[in-house]
């Protein structure tokens, strides 16, 4: 079972978002948050497998509570959004979170992106996801604010890897591109994560794109 915990304000979109979760049945909603504050509080509490947070919220933006929760490693973060390339999701994605969905996705789509993000792939609709990191790293207000330098430490397959990644590629798109099995490509994201300490394959997506890799 993936264990979600879901951080909305509104009320009538949380029960949505919940009646939806709770429709699957690999699916368990643990818990339910009205603020940021709250969001934080409960996945300390509860420890789920996946923290569905809205960006704007009371008390403590969204941006602010996943920054927190990705920290403290309490769990995933997939961030809900109204806009696809605002400046909130930017925040959360510097903040460490797996992957981001508009709210106007369908039911199905939202089930996905939640097991796709359980399963450590972290790149959910990858057309828009591409589309959101060009944007991320282009333009003067985003110049890279990386030093090339932090790079020595991967092998040059690591590099491939994360050039993909940067490209917005899946596990077995990567897989079918290097010629490698895909549990082999998920040892390399995870060393290559460790390497640059980074949380999650949405950052290392973003510091692809800023060093131009």
């Amino acid at each position: 079972m993936i264990r979600v915990l879901v951080a909305e304000d509104q009320s009538a979109v949380r029960a949505g978002l919940v009646l939806i979760l709770r429709s699957a049945p690999d699916i368990e909603v643990v818990g339910e948050a009205a603020d940021g504050e709250q969001a934080v509080a409960l996945a300390r509490k509860l420890r789920p497998d996946l923290v569905l947070m809205d960006v704007q919220m009371p008390r403590l933006d969204g941006v602010s509570a996943t920054r927190q929760v990705v920290a403290e490693r309490l769990a995933d973060v997939l961030v809900l959004t109204t806009f696809d390339l605002d400046e909130y999701v930017f925040g959360a994605l510097r903040a460490g979170a797996s992957g981001f969905l508009l709210k106007n996705t369908e039911a199905r789509q939202l089930l996905d992106a939640v097991r796709t993000v359980a399963s450590g792939e972290g790149l959910i609709a990858p057309a828009v996801t591409r589309r959101l990191i060009a944007e991320f790293a282009a333009g003067p207000a985003r110049a890279p604010r990386t030093d090339p330098a932090v790079l020595e430490s991967l092998t040059r397959r690591e590099r491939e890897v994360l050039s993909c990644l940067g490209e917005g590629l899946s596990n077995s798109d990567i897989a079918r591109r290097l010629d490698m099995a895909e549990a082999t490509v998920k040892t390399h994201v995870s060393r290559l994560l460790g390497k640059l300490e980074l949380r999650s394959r949405v950052q290392a997506a973003v510091l692809a794109q800023e060093l131009g890799i």
